[in-house]
């Protein structure tokens, strides 16, 4: 997929990702997250970069979107606990505790810990 919109559209996917790494790291999250929806857009089935791309969109306040590819995440790989608990926080940010307490304590329990009292 060549992205004519993109200033590197020599890039490869690899590259591109080591890319939005380096500008998440930087905590550029919307520079981060603009590189990340064509990785997703190239490789859907691959929950790395989607979780990242929700990560930069969290990190950015752009919570309803974090919360779509955070659910995506979950339906690809239900056991990616990070997911799990991000997407609590998530709803909790958005100001929907209730919501959120079910994913917190799958998030817990897939990481080993006590059941967590909301």
């Amino acid at each position: 997929m060549t992205d004519t919109t993109y200033p590197y559209p020599q890039e490869s996917t690899a590259q591109r990702w080591a890319r939005a790494g380096l500008f998440f790291e930087a905590k550029d999250y919307a520079e981060a997250a603009r590189l990340l929806v064509g990785i997703v857009e190239a490789v859907p089935e691959q929950v790395a970069p989607r979780l990242l791309l929700a990560r930069a969109y969290y990190h950015s306040a752009q919570l309803r979107k974090a919360e779509e590819q955070l659910r995506e995440v979950i339906a690809r790989d239900p056991v990616e606990s990070y997911a799990h608990l991000m997407l609590g926080r998530t709803l909790q940010r958005q100001g929907r505790p209730d919501e959120a307490t079910p994913w917190l304590r799958v998030a817990a329990a897939l990481a080993g810990e006590l059941a967590v009292e909301h």
